[in-house]
């Protein structure tokens, strides 16, 4: 018989490691941490749509249809949805706490049921044998003191768990009430979550419904769009060309003062070698060159957002930003170079080893070539178009006289 209560509990506590440990989804502990970080991720996204909305309110001053608007929507809603996902994930959990309360509080009323009529049974057998006499005589028909001393045991047991089950009652029935008091907040909780993401949904809606009201004053102006492409286009090319231009220049100038003959990259004094280690050491974790934006272009050759079969080059990132934001260093290194390039206005190149990063469309800047900067040190002042009311910061990253994705480097 011991063994057989042995075996149940070890097959009791087997069931409980499988759900609450193996199957972490329906584990209380899990639900909350899974809970806090949605809500994290949560804040994150509604900071970065009021962030876009500030952004999308300040181009509708301009009381004219512009790129910018789209590119703006179109993040917007891709934000939108990112935060109805979330939502949705926490209308999950919420649903799983719902039903394992559900579970929990059918098993206490199960095991509430089953304590009250084993102690309805002892009641009514106490009932029937309430005479202090039967209970002596009991004792006193014993063959010798042993058996006398079990009976007397034998009646101080039964009346100990008499005293806990009904104790055991009370407790199982203040437990139903918690849970009963949690599964209601736990409900109250999905009624606001379901609400909060139909007022999304609309959101959503009618911001779509913008985007293509936006699109298509945008279909009509191709001419104009076309006209920007090519004078975008012809000042990226010399900016490339600047570019190469200064990164060959100082090549060519640590080879002569480190008595080489390198062409192809920087032939490094070892205080560079650390610098240019510990910056690629930092790949995915650097500092965005602004304290908060949006990227409003990215790296490499794709599709126009509104002409068709028309494809844009961008040697680097867009990052639309809000007026007056100082553009920063994403690493420690020194000014190469402080030029000014038609359309991008000044341009400022911090080389880190053998990277270099260049910072165009500032209005104003407060380094000059030889400064050694910091990681996230001010260089100067992002241009604002006010005739489309647009604060872009165009950024590159190089790596000798090759290009680099800076979206691959920058923290997500």
């Amino acid at each position: 018989m011991r063994d057989k209560d042995y075996n149940r509990k070890i097959f009791l506590y087997a069931v409980i490691f499988l759900l609450f440990v193996l199957l972490p989804g329906i584990n209380p502990l899990f639900s909350q941490n899974q809970k806090a970080k949605l809500q994290a991720s949560k804040q994150k996204i509604e900071k970065e749509i009021e962030y876009n909305n500030r952004l999308l309110n300040e181009t509708k001053k301009t009381q004219k249809t512009t790129l910018n608007q789209l590119v703006i929507l179109n993040q917007q809603i891709s934000s939108r949805e990112k935060l109805i996902q979330n939502i949705n994930s926490q209308i999950k959990t919420v649903d799983d706490q719902i039903v394992l309360n559900n579970e929990i509080l059918a098993e206490l009323n199960k095991d509430l049921k089953n304590l009250k009529e084993e102690y309805a049974k002892m009641i009514f057998y106490a009932y029937k044998n309430r005479n202090s006499y039967d209970k002596l005589m009991f004792i006193f028909s014993s063959k010798d003191f042993n058996q006398a001393y079990k009976r007397i045991k034998y009646f101080q047991q039964y009346t100990a768990y008499r005293r806990n089950q009904a104790e055991l009652i009370v407790k199982t029935e203040n437990e139903i009430n918690k849970t009963l008091k949690k599964l209601k907040a736990i409900k109250a909780e999905k009624v606001l979550l379901v609400q909060v993401v139909e007022e999304e949904k609309s959101n959503l809606s009618q911001e779509k419904s913008q985007q293509n009201k936006t699109f298509q004053k945008l279909n009509s102006k191709e001419k104009e769009l076309k006209a920007e492409i090519r004078k975008r286009e012809k000042a990226a090319r010399k900016l490339e060309r600047e570019i190469e231009k200064i990164i060959a220049e100082e090549i060519r100038l640590a080879s002569e003062k480190s008595g080489t003959t390198e062409t192809s990259g920087f032939a490094l004094t070892p205080a560079e070698l650390k610098l240019s280690n510990d910056f690629a050491s930092n790949k995915g974790r650097l500092p965005w060159p602004v304290e908060r934006g949006m990227i409003s272009g990215t790296f490499g050759t794709h599709p126009h957002p509104v002409l068709k079969n028309v494809k844009i080059k961008n040697n680097g990132i867009d990052i639309l930003t809000a007026k007056a934001t100082k553009a920063r260093a994403i690493f420690g290194g020194e000014v190469t170079r402080v030029i000014s390039i038609p359309s991008y206005y000044y341009v400022v190149m911090v080389r880190h080893g053998e990277y270099l990063s260049v910072y165009s469309n500032l209005v104003e800047v407060f380094v000059k070539k030889g400064d050694v900067v910091k990681a996230k040190q001010e260089v100067g002042v992002i241009h604002t178009d006010t005739k489309d009311a647009k604060t872009e910061l165009h950024f590159e990253l190089w790596k000798g006289k090759s290009l680099l994705n800076p979206s691959n480097w920058l923290a997500k």
